[in-house]
């Protein structure tokens, strides 16, 4: 009886401190921090907030397979296809970024979902992700060459715009270091509470909800709907996910799509906002199990023809594996769509500019 007692103590002791280790990792900075105050409040008052979280203008289910989301994470941590990860450096360039012409238009991708965009002289950062696309390192690890960009490589910024507040988009390392380089921050509603707990300047946020635009220095970006879904622990849905139009002063348009499974908001925002100039869309770690969260191969041509715009690029691949299947299907996926949109497709090559 003693014998099992002192296992007992020991189990709990052990279980102890998996649980205090565990609240020791979620109360990390880079976790951030959920709305509260003045902020709160006004979330509360969106339409998009329902029973406590952010909804999707269509019912939307993160989970489609028939497992849970923590088994499917599990198989697919210790179950990856080989394929999944490219067995040589991806073709990459390293630019100057400093020294690119003010006169050019321009889009410079490092991967994923980050890239840097020139349009009218302005320049736009767009979910930079440039050390850290997970709470750890040994997780979502970027594929070589696609991580020859630094925080110390990006110029001074007039926007930097957060499409929501995943890992894979938005990275704490990388804003701590290149906050002080950037004039405004534009980001959706609540998104805006991670930045001032992280020491971000609260006079360069704007926080908009779907539906709601800004001018800023004759740039006027309208906030407009994805289907997606938020958070960067265990709670889910507490800040806004969102796709913008930026207008520049010269009639330019740019769609930066975030995020987005197929939904009637392609339709409305390429009827709305005609002639597009370039659209930007995700392309990548599409899975059956998530298929109403994130753009399907089948799904990609019909959306660039609702949208409608003049030319495509496609992001969210070539520097993490986030799903099953091979790391180099985006690229032929983007070739089918574009062909079957009857639409100019600019394919990109990481660090190297690609005028616009």
């Amino acid at each position: 009886m003693k014998k099992f007692k002192r296992i007992m103590i020991i189990l709990c002791y052990i279980f102890l401190l998996v649980v205090l280790g565990i609240i020791a990792f979620i109360n990390q900075k880079s976790f951030g921090k959920l709305p509260s105050g003045e902020r709160l409040e006004r979330i509360k008052k969106s339409p998009n907030y329902k029973n406590g979280q952010f909804q999707n203008e269509l019912p939307t289910t993160i989970m489609t397979g028939k497992t849970s989301s923590f088994k499917a994470m599990c198989k697919f941590l210790t179950n990856k296809p080989k394929n999944t990860e490219p067995s040589q450096p991806i073709v990459s360039v390293k630019t100057d970024l400093n020294s690119l012409p003010k006169d050019k238009d321009f889009i410079v991708w490092f991967g994923h979902s980050s890239y840097l965009l020139q349009v009218n002289g302005i320049k736009i950062l767009v979910d930079p992700v440039l050390i850290q696309g997970s709470p750890v390192k040994f997780i979502n690890k970027p594929y070589p060459g696609s991580d020859i960009y630094k925080p110390i490589d990006i110029p001074e910024i007039d926007f930097l715009v957060l499409s929501h507040d995943h890992w894979d988009h938005l990275d704490y390392a990388t804003i701590k270091q290149i906050h002080n380089k950037v004039e405004n921050i534009v980001v959706p509603l609540g998104v805006g509470e991670h930045l001032q707990y992280w020491k971000v300047n609260l006079n360069k946020i704007t926080e908009l909800d779907w539906y709601k635009d800004i001018e800023i220095d004759a740039t006027k970006f309208y906030c407009l709907p994805a289907r997606h879904f938020s958070g960067r622990s265990f709670f889910r849905n507490k800040t806004l996910w969102a796709s913008f139009v930026v207008e520049f002063a010269n009639g330019k348009k740019v769609y930066i799509g975030g995020d987005s499974g197929y939904g009637p908001h392609f339709k409305y925002i390429g009827t709305h906002f005609p002639n597009i100039d370039l659209a930007i869309l995700e392309n990548g770690q599409y899975n059956q199990d998530w298929n109403q969260i994130h753009t399907m191969p089948e799904e990609l041509g019909l959306i660039m023809q609702e949208l409608n715009a003049k030319k495509y690029i496609t992001v969210h691949h070539l520097k993490f594996t986030l799903s099953k299947h091979s790391w180099d299907e985006p690229l032929h996926v983007e070739q089918k769509a574009s062909k079957q949109a009857n639409k100019e497709l600019l394919v990109l090559t990481i660090g190297k500019p690609h005028e616009i």
